[in-house]
């Protein structure tokens, strides 16, 4: 998720240098689904079922836990009346209420184990999701530090520079 928090500031970055007002149209947390994906392969590959299911609960339980720390970091709605335009001050409360892991109930319940526990994750990542799509709103919005500033994420590695092109004599 470093490379992610990074990914999205570097994208912010760009679009506060453009020389109009930009709506919010930078928010995107496909990487959060591909990390999470990464992750129950990860799981899937144990040699036993309870390994896997270890794993997948393993999984879930630090995806929350990230997620937490996210849906700490943000401020209430209420703090960004006044920000970004009609649309940001219309998707704002709604992406702060998802973020906060409203559900309309057990999203696994009656699955077979084996299922239930790939279910667990899923439905952990999915709110991670959530959380980090309401975080990079509230980047945009200016009234939320970045992710390295609130303590969830690391900086990355440096990027590497890119090999020049072999020029042809």
């Amino acid at each position: 998720m470093d490379e992610e928090a990074a990914r999205y500031e570097r994208a912010l970055k760009r679009l506060n240098e453009m020389p109009d007002a930009q709506e919010f149209e930078i928010g995107d947390t496909r990487g959060t689904g591909y990390c999470g994906s990464v992750g129950f392969v990860h799981c899937d590959r144990k040699p036993t079922l309870e390994e896997v299911q270890a794993c997948q609960l393993k999984l879930a339980a630090e995806e929350e836990a990230l997620a937490e720390k996210i849906r700490a970091a943000l401020p209430p709605p209420e703090e960004v009346e006044g920000k970004g335009g009609d649309f940001e001050q219309a998707l704002y409360p709604r992406a702060y209420a998802l973020a906060q892991g409203i559900s309309a109930g057990p999203d696994c319940d009656g699955d077979i184990p084996q299922r239930g526990t790939w279910c667990t994750a899923w439905e952990a990542n999915n709110r991670l999701r959530d959380a980090i799509l309401a975080w990079q709103l509230a980047r945009f919005l200016g009234v939320a530090e970045t992710a390295v500033a609130a303590g969830w994420a690391e900086a990355p590695p440096p990027r590497r520079p890119r090999a020049r092109e072999a020029e042809d004599d």
